[in-house]
């Protein structure tokens, strides 16, 4: 299969679909293998993530907003952007008495603190240590030396993605109670899609598993699959899903209408390791592209695209997420199969 260009004769992207009734489908569950799940799930969690954590949108921290406050397994954060527009990230406790630092003000660059002003420019300051912060122009991320354990990177491991004057990108956050693995235990089985999602899915076909052994981005799961737009009219891709770190699953389109185009799925955990009551939140990040001339008019109303991409994102993890928690219910009782 392969999508429109810009440059011959326009096709169109949709194509009509009739496709079996969902209780018609083949079942899938003789490939949907646990082991095979399981295997890449254990090839991921072995890959450095350099102690790296995507918080949300890049976008969402300003230079003229206040502060974004996130817990990141268990740690109190605060991010914001100084007066160059570098990102900035430390403990979101004041050193002086404890206040949230999420809910202080930014000064020209500054966080003030709204309990008795003290100021914190990003540097070190009275036992405040600031954390290495990374905007990648999509995702903002915090690095956390201390939770994660691992050999710092100086930077995340971030998926190729399309250039950014050429995309069209929107983030969706939604939180359940499982563990990171729960939620990339979800992506790394593609098989669930069109029985779990027939309002987005159809015709899906896992056409090549991992064999073990590959890099990130060589170890995915391959897939056809026809995206509903509505009724019958669909839109046919390939993609590969890979894990490249521990706690990310991307999708890739390899063909068909927007190759190139990225779904990240990041999972951060909210609260400590040893918290018998997990929270993950899925910062989960769309990077679209086209080489269709007429995709100029979708990144002109990107601001407008931005809502009904997170709305398609939030329909699909209230349901996945349903499945990451059922997973963590099972394993952490001692129930789950295998």
């Amino acid at each position: 299969m392969s999508g429109g260009t810009g440059r011959g004769r326009w096709t169109s992207p949709l194509r009509l679909r009739r496709g079996p009734g969902w209780a018609a489908q083949q079942p899938t569950w003789k490939s949907a293998r646990p082991a095979l799940i399981a295997d890449a799930l254990k090839r991921a969690s072995a890959r450095p993530s350099g102690n790296w954590f995507a918080v949300g949108a890049a976008r969402d921290i300003t230079a003229d907003g206040p502060p974004a406050g996130r817990t990141v397994a268990g740690v109190e954060v605060v991010v914001w952007r100084d007066g160059g527009g570098a990102l900035r990230a430390g403990p979101g406790v004041c050193p002086h008495l404890g206040a949230p630092l999420k809910d202080s003000r930014v000064v020209c660059g500054t966080l003030v603190c709204h309990w008795h002003g003290l100021a914190l420019d990003g540097s070190p300051f009275a036992g405040w240590e600031p954390f290495p912060a990374y905007d990648d122009g999509v995702l903002a991320w915090v690095r956390l030396d201390a939770v994660g354990g691992e050999e710092p990177l100086d930077r995340p491991v971030i998926p190729l993605r399309p250039a950014s004057e050429g995309a069209v990108d929107a983030v969706c956050t939604a939180v359940g109670r499982c563990e990171p693995e729960d939620v990339v235990a979800n992506r790394l089985d593609p098989w669930h899609g069109a029985w779990f999602h027939p309002y987005s899915f159809m015709d899906l076909r896992v056409v090549d598993t991992p064999r073990g052994g590959g890099r990130g981005e060589e170890d995915g799961f391959a897939v056809e699959v026809s995206f509903r737009v509505a009724g019958r009219l669909v839109v046919p891709v390939r993609a590969v899903f890979t894990a490249p770190e521990p706690r990310t699953v991307v999708m890739h389109i390899t063909d068909g209408e927007g190759v190139g185009s990225v779904v990240e799925t990041h999972a951060t955990p909210l609260t400590a390791r040893a918290d018998p009551h997990p929270r993950t939140a899925v910062v989960e990040a769309v990077v679209a592209a086209s080489d269709r001339r007429g995709f100029a008019l979708a990144r002109a109303a990107a601001p407008a695209l931005r809502p009904l991409i997170r709305r398609a994102a939030g329909r699909l993890w209230r349901d996945d997420l349903a499945y990451a928690e059922r997973r963590w219910a099972l394993r952490s009782t001692g129930r789950f199969p295998g």
